[in-house]
């Protein structure tokens, strides 16, 4: 769409052009940075004035730092395609970009900053976001995509409770803001995935697209979203942990079945769809793993929160953004060579990172490596090979 006069857009910096570029490339940096401090700190051999202690800046950070900026630099380019619209660029972006690089420093530094400041930066950005996300949304009045604000408020709501529980020494409140962050960036890629993989398969595959199931999606999309507003209201405790439990499976089964409906086998030959695919399948694998938790009362959540935080997060977002960063910039939908091998280092990781504790039980510090390493080699690859492209103008000389 030609919806900005080309002169000026070739004064902007490129990597101010649209959202995806600076948050993209910043997040992936910063989540392979995270890492790195998040496996010496567990080895004493880094300390920094953390804001919190270590396990505190790890779960935030990988969440409101790392997740957050890429669903926002998404949100804020994918509202330029669903209103016809500019969206965020220039200078707003630069604003909203420093507001969350200041959350970031100020995390790092906390101890040597009065606990307001990192609560208020940090607090600032996704409400920031989501008003920028609303507005050309409310002008032209599409109400299909208007939900994706209200998302961003309860997220800002699960930062809300962390900083909460963490200052109020409350870590019901704090696992209550972690597991609905979880969860609800769960149900956002659950969503969107739902959109946009059967029409991606279709693309790629030059193959007739699934059509989706109203009831199927209703079905798996209902429990999820009533397991979101349990952790949040922290009701959930309340609730027999087997009712709990059927909320969860109910929600696994049928996600399940929804992306075996997509013909993976027809993906094997386009990494920019199986590993959408299979991103897309540790949903069901962690809420069943999470079923049989509450039911049974077997394996620890944090671990089991891995299939989600590793496997369907990041492997969704590092897909995702490979082919955001290449049909956004103008350019073909050709991976660099590189790239499939990256997506199955994430798989790996995920695998490594929940089951490394009957894999190694003699050295659980193994698997934390293991997964550490895999995803740094992962995001560091997206982040060395998509650097030119997210910080160059469009390949096709078109503003974006």
């Amino acid at each position: 769409m030609q919806i900005t006069d080309l002169t000026v857009e070739q004064r902007m910096w490129p990597l101010l052009r649209q959202a995806f570029r600076p948050f993209f490339l910043l997040g992936a940096s910063f989540s392979v940075i995270a890492m790195v401090l998040w496996l010496l700190g567990l080895e004493r051999q880094v300390e920094l004035p953390w804001y919190g202690h270590l396990l505190f800046w790890h779960s935030h950070e990988m969440l409101f730092g790392f997740v957050s900026a890429i669903v926002v630099g998404f949100l804020l380019t994918a509202v330029q395609n669903w209103t016809g619209l500019r969206a965020t660029h220039g200078k707003t972006l630069l604003v909203l970009v420093l507001l969350w690089l200041l959350g970031r420093l100020s995390f790092a530094v906390g101890q040597a900053l009065p606990a307001w400041v990192t609560v208020a930066l940090d607090m600032s950005f996704l409400p920031s976001a989501a008003l920028l996300l609303a507005l050309p949304l409310v002008k032209i009045g599409q109400s299909r995509n208007l939900f994706f604000v209200p998302v961003l408020l309860l997220l800002t709501l699960c930062n809300g409770l962390m900083h909460y529980g963490h200052l109020a020494a409350r870590y019901d409140v704090q696992r209550a803001g972690i597991t609905g962050a979880i969860l609800l960036i769960t149900l956002l890629i659950a969503i969107i995935g739902g959109r946009v993989i059967p029409m991606f398969t279709a693309n790629g595959t030059q193959t007739p697209r699934v059509n989706a199931l109203p009831w199927l999606d209703r079905l798996a999309l209902a429990p999820l979203w009533a397991i979101v507003v349990l952790h949040l209201t922290m009701l959930s405790g309340a609730l027999p942990a087997v009712a709990l439990a059927a909320l969860y499976a109910i929600a696994g089964v049928a996600l399940l079945v929804r992306c075996l409906r997509w013909r993976f086998d027809r993906t094997l030959k386009v990494p920019l769809v199986w590993s959408l695919h299979l991103a897309y399948l540790f949903i069901p694998l962690g809420l069943l793993s999470l079923a049989w938790h509450y039911f049974s009362g077997d394996f620890m959540l944090s671990r089991l929160h891995h299939w989600l935080l590793v496997g369907a997060m990041g492997s969704m977002i590092l897909s995702m953004m490979a082919r955001v960063s290449l049909g956004h910039s103008g350019r073909p939908l050709t991976l660099h060579g590189w790239m499939p091998m990256a997506f199955a280092l994430l798989i790996g990781a995920a695998v490594v990172r929940v089951l490394g504790f009957w894999l190694y039980p003699e050295n659980i510090m193994l698997s934390y490596w293991v997964a550490g390493v895999a995803w740094i080699i992962a995001y560091l690859s997206y982040v060395v090979i998509y650097w030119p492209i997210l910080t160059r103008p469009r390949a096709d000389g078109r503003p974006g």
